[in-house]
């Protein structure tokens, strides 16, 4: 096995581990929560699958980007949320049922989404696009929803596996470090290729925009960062799939994708800090005012 072959395989099984290690610690009752609860549901689908898609065909109306960062802003934005997310997401505080919920309604839903939306970008565009729901299927079913049941199913099982969720989390950072390192040393020079002509700005501006939608649309202080990352945070290799499908002579979406990440990244951290301290002052008043 070559090394260019081996960072892929890293990729996907720290991905796998992620999801499973989360699966671990959840319940069949947590995978449906949203679809048990539709206007949950209904903000999260608007959030994610209606106002950034608006936003996303807006920045790529108005900036003279180059395509592939156009195409790589489309293809996020109808995009499911990663399946890192839920680690950062209920790291920052979020409730594990609305969270699992959040990742298994829209994956599940993306199916029907994505191709969806693609039929609705053809009619705004004018530009012929296709995504088929069995390329769509196959991406979520791997990295998402199989390994989170599996994770469940174990855990029904065997409920002392649940103690095993935090070393095999472990493992898959560092599976996932060992594989984001390299694929970014290579993608570097095409990265800063994009950079300029309000690239940086568009990209900032979408991300800023995925948070405030986010926040603004989340049921509860709690949850509604996990809203918010999610919105502002899609998965790249759905998205990647999407572009490559429809515009396959595009090579530099993947690094306009991984660019997109990174940004999405630096601009999550004052936003979580913010809602830290936020949660912080809120506890220390509602403390004050019972004492």
């Amino acid at each position: 096995m070559t090394l260019a072959s081996l960072i892929p395989l890293l990729a996907k099984v720290s991905i796998i581990l992620f999801v499973f290690a989360i699966g671990l610690k959840a319940s069949f009752s947590e995978l449906t929560y949203l679809f048990r609860r539709p206007r949950l549901l209904a903000r999260a689908l608007a959030s994610m699958y209606v106002l950034m898609p608006l936003f996303a065909l807006g920045v790529a109306a108005t900036f003279d980007l180059h395509p592939a960062v156009k195409i790589a802003l489309v293809a996020l934005s109808v995009s499911p949320i990663p399946p890192i997310l839920p680690k950062k997401a209920l790291k920052a505080g979020g409730q594990e049922n609305y969270t699992i919920g959040l990742v298994v309604g829209t994956a599940l839903l993306s199916v029907i989404i994505v191709p969806i939306s693609m039929k609705a970008f053809e009619a705004i565009t004018g530009v012929q696009l296709i995504m088929r729901p069995v390329a769509v299927a196959m991406l979520v079913m791997t990295s998402v929803l199989a390994p989170m049941v599996v994770g469940v199913v174990v855990r029904a099982l065997f409920p002392a596996a649940e103690k095993a969720a935090r070393p095999i989390s472990v493992l898959a950072s560092v599976l996932l470090l060992l594989a984001v390192l390299p694929i970014l040393s290579v993608s570097f020079k095409a990265i800063l290729s994009l950079v300029g002509d309000g690239t940086m700005f568009a990209l900032g501006a979408f991300a800023i925009c995925g948070l405030m939608v986010g926040h603004l649309l989340g049921p509860d202080r709690d949850d509604r960062e996990v809203l918010a990352l999610s919105t502002a945070t899609r998965h790249p290799a759905v998205a990647i799939a999407i572009a490559n499908t429809n515009f396959p002579g595009q090579k530099l979406v993947a690094p306009a994708v991984l660019l997109y990440l990174l940004i999405s990244a630096f601009v999550s951290a004052p936003y979580l800090l913010w809602n830290k301290r936020s949660k912080a002052t809120s506890t220390a008043h509602a403390n004050e005012a019972k004492a």
